[in-house]
């Protein structure tokens, strides 16, 4: 619980940014780190509070107030093992999780809630730099094999636990790199991609198998998935969702997921041919979008050198704090204020773009339409055309969100039942409509957050463990053990 009148003693502090001017000339991190006395007064504001919050906030259950009052006390090793408990990568989730936790944190309700996050990296730093973040390979193996289709946070979370079980796991990758989104959809100024392979690293150490360049369905032939005892779809939901209105076929416009890996690839010293090479140096760029993946968008064309940076979004323009229908402890739809938001962009809201207007066949601008939003005789928000502009653009990239996992390929091939979003249909153990199939992350539940992607790997981990030796070592949400699961 941190110190007893913590709360009332110290003020929340969390890690300060890099200066504006000095970070968007580079792809390194933005934000710096605490220092470990700085941690353990902000571990120290864990309250005493009966029913921890904190605890359904955070997908993977994390147990919060423990790893607090360690840290709190200096007892960095135990803090690192209780929060690998349920956490296999708090190294990802420190730095790009959005903390539904401290939305629900108590002290949240009528203070700054603790904070959760910067502790939460502050434990795996210090423990990698500390020598304490060790392989652990399993003790014994059960002969079975496991196919994870995908790397990104489902499939390594899932693959790490069905490693720890015993079961001798390959995950099939279909990029060059190992890592997913975590490689090539998160830019480096969010999550340095050493900090990825670092992870990896571990991994291979542990037992666990990768194949790069295999793309199943593809240059994999999906019926060779047979020679393994169960299969996990962990491919995350990469079809992007596009904007086919007037226009869409000039050229300038492009979906965000063609843009960002780009970058990330010359980050990581690969040469992009110019012939597909998307660059925004010198162009005036509109990124239609107002999530994450427009957020990233945004701060990479700052870097590249974009002559501006123009954000729209569709819905009007969320509320900064909470109202009547976002009550405490759930997650509240507030504004949000990323890094990329505060180097040099323009915001709009309650947008609508209705046409692409080119010249020569290249884009020069868009036409859009100002929205008044308004409720319904049935209660429902509605929306009209109020006016319309045109906006310059010469680049624009699409942030518009996922329709889950591509079904050309290895999902149709497989014969898995998909739900009316077009995600792979699974059970209360993850498995598919397929015997033996199983499917975590975005290609169950859609897009998600990084932090919802590793909990249900885990949760998956648990259903083969399960399918495979008729009982499983491993925890689930509601029942976790506090060590790491051993087979012997």
């Amino acid at each position: 619980m941190g110190k007893i009148t913590g709360f009332m003693d110290f003020p929340r502090e969390t890690a300060p940014y890099r200066p504006v001017e000095e970070r968007v000339r580079d792809y390194r991190e933005v934000p710096l780190r605490l220092p470990d006395d700085k941690l353990q007064i902000q571990g120290a504001r864990c309250m005493d509070c009966g029913i921890p919050f904190c605890h359904t906030g955070c997908p993977l259950g994390n147990i919060i107030p423990d790893w607090n009052d360690l840290v709190y006390r200096g007892r960095w090793a135990e803090a690192l093992e209780r929060l690998h408990f349920t956490n296999n990568f708090p190294e990802f989730t420190g730095r790009v999780c959005p903390a539904p936790c401290e939305k629900a944190c108590v002290l949240g309700i009528n203070e700054p809630p603790v904070a959760i996050k910067q502790v939460e990296v502050g434990i795996i730093e210090h423990a990698f730099s500390a020598g304490l973040v060790e392989a652990r390979p399993p003790e014994v193996r059960t002969g079975k094999t496991v196919a994870v289709i995908g790397s990104g946070p489902a499939g390594l979370a899932c693959a790490a636990q069905l490693n720890y079980a015993g079961h001798t796991v390959t995950v099939f990758e279909r990029s060059d790199r190992i890592g997913g989104l975590l490689m090539y959809g998160i830019p480096d100024f969010k999550l340095e991609k050493q900090i990825v392979n670092r992870r990896v690293d571990l991994m291979r150490k542990e037992g666990v198998q990768f194949q790069t360049n295999a793309w199943v369905g593809k240059n994999y032939p999906t019926e060779k998935l047979r020679e393994f005892d169960a299969v996990v779809i962990a491919v995350g939901a990469t079809w992007s969702r596009d904007l086919p209105i007037p226009g869409r076929n000039l050229n300038g416009i492009h979906l965000a997921m063609d843009f960002l890996p780009q970058q990330n690839k010359r980050c990581a010293g690969d040469v992009v041919p110019d012939a597909e090479s998307i660059l925004a140096t010198g162009k005036h760029v509109i990124v239609i979008g107002g999530g994450d993946t427009g957020a990233d968008c945004i701060g990479t064309s700052i870097r590249q050198g974009a002559a501006s940076v123009t954000n729209i979004e569709i819905f009007p323009r969320p509320p900064e704090d909470r109202t009547e229908t976002m009550p405490w402890p759930y997650y509240p739809m507030t504004l949000r204020v990323e890094s990329s938001h505060q180097e040099g962009v323009l915001r709009d809201w309650s947008v609508l773009t209705k046409e692409f207007i080119g010249r020569d066949g290249k884009l020069v601008g868009l036409r859009c339409a100002r929205l008044e939003y308004y409720t319904d005789e049935s209660g429902r928000l509605a929306s009209r055309e109020v006016d319309e502009f045109e906006l310059k653009a010469d680049l624009v990239l699409l942030a518009l969100g996922f329709l889950g996992p591509e079904k050309e390929g290895m999902i149709a091939e497989l014969g898995v039942e998909l739900d009316e979003r077009g995600n792979v249909v699974a059970d209360e153990n993850y498995m598919s409509s397929v015997p033996g199939i199983f499917a975590c992350g975005d290609s169950r539940r859609g897009q998600s957050l990084v932090v919802w992607a590793i909990a249900e790997g885990r949760e998956a981990a648990r259903g083969v463990d399960l399918h495979l030796m008729g009982e499983s070592v491993l925890p689930t949400l509601d029942t976790r053990r506090l060590s790491l699961p051993v087979r012997r």
